[in-house]
């Protein structure tokens, strides 16, 4: 029987004993593909999942594809990576980091659509699979080497050609392996997919990340960190085989129907556009070169291209806050654009080929610079450091910066925990009480959307295991604040605007918009509990296990077409509408929402097994005790709310902070409508029994972890 949309197998990688082992993709259909492929084989192959340091051998670490990966279906071409991180306190939770580029799409065509990492190799390795073929091989050479020279290294190991535009070549290690000569199966004109540590990941840093390619860097949990504690440098992949697509008539008419009634009119595009997967092509880089001197560059299956390649030639592939981390300091020694430009672009590089996580030095270099002026940090002082702070906001500051987290020298060697736990360690847990270290959740920084104004981005993330970095909602504020900001027009009133998302919000939330009324007398409403419940499980799903864009869907609304109405769960170019053309599935969209809420409930309960609570599920103090009084970008935070006649409205919605009882109530709410014990916060038997998790049950309820039952 033909896996329409997979590749069949997946890859074990035993790191102690150097092994690979194949295993049958189908026990897993269940799960989808990405993260919940991958929760399902860390629950599996995770002998311990009491396991809290991501440093531990027996920690398990899964890279998934998903079978949308290399098909039409529209800016699906990411990758996901689970298993316990290192990047968050006071508990490395089991997490999730995600990166786009070729990779997913090459694991396929080579014939995996997951591999599971286990145990620790004795010295460094990095892996070499063509075609099913998987062989370990000696990184003494490599390591030590930044991502841009260990990539280029493997592939002239590979065999790779240089310049690929000489046409075919012979990806087996001699010509007689190739599997199918008739068919050239063997032969290709592409190059390897190469996912890689740094320096920031060989020394185990909690901001190492994985790179593959010049831009794609699964960041925010620390994984690099864990590699480099398995000695494991790289993996390579490259592949020549196909994957049957169940329905391909389907799928070509859902993408021309996103292409005709969706998206931008290439030859008049509107850049100003309300909508997420309408966009034209455009850069999305915060500090984009002068005279936009630029091609577009994509992840595989992209409808848009928000990458690029510049003609200046640094910076290339870098986008969104990799592009800005310096930013702040560097526009206050630039001369000029063009320098600013350069001081950010170059930095990004840095950061890159390091592969060191840049989402926490944008908040982190705030602090530390408040830390310099209160005058103890720096040469000599109480916590001494001897970077140079005085020319801080050059680019040789930013590059001596980026080799210290790294590489764990002066106060890097502090960092390299966490920042967090540096703050505890320096004696500076006061920061966190008056926001000088705008850490919020978890350990991990605000995203620039502050949890106590855009509340479902703030929810979600203390009620999960990281920084959410869904944009799901996020674009509201975006699209209305923009308005605002810039005297564009109003595309979208706020009564129309709810009114075509709650039409989406299928089934917790649908034609509720009192879900998205974030104002003061809402915002730890039941509602408001319904749309984090629907977003937690919509992103699980179609977000981090089909694998769509974050930057592009969902697509609630869209000012492209004639009635504002975007595809997500449209029945010519929903999400779900692609999955079954891919896979043969007869998937509903509300379907694809209760894989997520499975997916969701077999993470809680690994956190549960970590050691979760709900008494620990709380956000810093500054939450709490001080206003929110400034903006990332304005000084304003717009979003729709109802006002004292229950007319809907953009309000600004700083000036506040969160009531710490009533997010307990709140929380109580959340747990409630979820099947969760309200006491604790861990699942109960009923409701992951009802999920088909009956073995997850037993597994807590071995662990006395399992929540009561309790009446409503």
């Amino acid at each position: 029987m033909t896996l329409y949309g997979y590749a069949g197998k997946i890859l074990r990688l035993d790191l102690t004993a150097r092994r690979a082992i194949e295993i049958d993709t189908a026990k897993y259909r269940s799960w989808g593909g990405g993260h919940g492929l991958g929760s399902a084989l860390f629950w599996e192959f995770c002998p311990d999942k009491t396991i809290t340091d991501g440093r531990h051998p027996a920690n398990v670490i899964v890279v998934a594809a998903s079978p949308l990966n290399g098909t039409l279906a529209p800016s699906a071409g990411r990758c996901e990576v689970v298993g316990v991180g290192l990047n968050t306190y006071p508990v490395h939770w089991y997490t999730r980091s995600g990166f786009g580029g070729r990779f997913g799409t090459m694991l396929r065509h080579a014939g995996f659509d997951a591999i599971v990492i286990e145990g620790r190799a004795s010295s460094p390795v990095w892996v070499d699979i063509r075609n099913r073929k998987v062989a370990f091989r000696d990184a003494s050479g490599l390591w030590g080497t930044d991502t841009e020279t260990a990539q280029e290294r493997i592939r002239e190991l590979v065999g790779a050609p240089r310049d690929l535009r000489t046409g075919w070549w012979n990806l087996n290690e001699s010509a007689e392996e190739a599997l199918d000569p008739a068919t050239d199966q063997g032969r290709t004109t592409q190059k390897p997919a190469i996912l890689t540590i740094g320096p920031a990941g060989e020394n185990q840093t909690c901001g190492g990340g994985l790179v593959h390619d010049a831009g794609n860097i699964a960041a925010v949990a620390g994984f690099g960190g864990v590699w480099g504690a398995k000695n494991l440098k790289a993996i390579s992949v490259i592949g020549t085989g196909e994957i049957a697509v169940a329905d391909p008539t389907a799928l070509l008419r859902a993408r021309t129907a996103t292409q005709e009634k969706y998206i931008s009119d290439i030859t008049q595009p509107d850049f100003a556009s309300w909508t997420k997967l309408g966009k034209p092509p455009k850069v999305m880089a915060m500090v984009p070169p002068p005279n936009d001197e630029f091609r577009p560059q994509a992840c595989q299956g992209c409808v848009s291209g928000c990458r690029a390649r510049y003609a200046i030639g640094y910076g290339h592939e870098t986008k969104c806050q990799v592009t800005s981390w310096y930013f702040a300091p560097a526009r206050r020694v630039a001369r000029s654009g063009a320098e600013l430009v350069e001081i950010n672009l170059r930095a990004a590089d840095a950061a890159q080929r390091q592969g060191l996580n840049t989402y926490f030095a944008i908040t982190g270099l705030h602090w530390l610079e408040h830390l310099v002026e209160e005058g103890v940090l720096g040469p000599g002082r109480k916590i001494p450091s001897a970077l140079p702070w005085d020319r801080f906001g050059t680019l040789e500051f930013a590059e001596k910066l980026v080799h210290a987290l790294s590489c764990r020298e002066d106060i890097g060697a502090d960092l390299a925990e966490g920042w967090v736990q540096a703050a505890h360690k320096w004696g500076r847990e006061e920061d966190l009480r008056t926001g000088h270290m705008a850490f919020s959740y978890w350990g991990q920084p605000e995203h620039g959307y502050d949890p106590r104004a855009e509340v479902e981005w703030g929810y979600g993330s203390i009620l999960g295991d990281r920084d959410i970095c869904e944009h799901c909602f996020n674009i509201i504020f975006t699209n209305i604040t923009s308005a605002f900001a810039f005297a564009q027009p109003m595309r979208i009133q706020a009564q129309e605007l709810v009114g075509i998302i709650a039409e989406k919000l299928s089934p917790y939330a649908k034609n509720r918009p009192e879900a998205l009324d974030f104002g003061d007398e809402s915002m730890y409403s039941e509602n408001v509990a319904q749309l984090v419940r629907w977003h937690r499980h919509y992103t699980r799903f179609y977000k981090q296990s089909a694998l769509y864009c974050d930057l592009r869907w969902p697509d609630f609304y869209n000012t492209n077409t004639p009635d504002n109405r975007g595809a997500t769960a449209s029945e010519d170019a929903g999400e779900h509408v692609f999955w079954n053309a891919v896979t043969g599935d007869q998937l509903t969209f509300d379907d694809g929402i209760e894989i997520g809420r499975r997916i969701w409930n077999l993470d809680n309960a690994i956190w549960t097994l970590q050691g979760r609570h709900r008494d620990m599920v709380h956000f810093a103090p500054y939450i709490y005790e001080t206003r929110f009084e400034k903006g990332e970008l304005f000084p304003f935070y717009m979003w729709p709310c109802r006002d004292e006649q229950g007319k809907w409205v953009y309000r600004d919605l700083m000036g506040r902070s969160l009531d710490r009882q009533k997010f307990e109530e709140f929380k109580t709410s959340f747990y409630r409508l979820e099947g969760w014990d309200v006491e604790s916060g861990w699942p109960t038997r009923r409701t992951l029994e009802g999920l088909d998790l009956a073995e997850v049950a037993a597994a807590l309820e071995a662990a006395g972890r399992l929540g009561k039952e309790r009446s409503s």
